[in-house]
């Protein structure tokens, strides 16, 4: 059972902090190829309503598996290493995030795209852009500890 939390661990962070990272790095900069601000925007209304799905379920399998592996494989909070909370104070941070930009500016990204409102969509877009900016950082972090914390002496 602890292989399958374990697993099911690193594939929440993989989907969720790799999603970030191909979204940012990857495909904005490509945005800038279409030359229509409504065509970027209406993209971007597609990735995003195909990805968040995808990071609520990642959220879900990080903190059950993680939780689970803390209380019946390290015994609990008295136990775990300093980088176990490290990353679940992160992970918090990270998650709370991830719902302000969920219920605020995704949700006013949608509606002002399919209002065709694209001056608010873009605003709304860059609210997301700057979430998204510390969020990134912060997952890659966490992944770092992840794989190296348990050996921190």
């Amino acid at each position: 059972m602890t292989t399958i939390a374990l697993s099911l661990h690193i594939l929440g962070a993989v989907i969720w902090v790799g999603g970030m990272f191909a979204i940012y790095v990857c495909l904005r900069p490509a945005l800038a190829t279409l030359s229509q601000p409504p065509d970027r925007l209406q993209l971007m209304r597609v990735v995003f309503g195909k990805f968040f799905p995808w990071v609520w379920l990642s959220i879900a399998l990080l903190f059950a598996s993680g939780y689970w592996v803390l209380f019946t494989v390290q015994g609990g909070f008295a136990f775990a290493g300093a980088h176990v909370h490290i990353m679940q104070g992160i992970a918090w941070v990270m998650a709370l995030l991830y719902a302000w930009l969920y219920w605020g500016a995704w949700s006013d990204f949608r509606e002002a795209v399919d209002g065709e409102n694209w001056p608010q969509a873009g605003k709304d877009l860059d609210r997301i852009r700057k979430i998204i900016a510390v969020n990134l950082p912060l997952g890659l972090i966490v992944v770092v500890i992840g794989a190296s914390g348990r050996w921190w002496t």
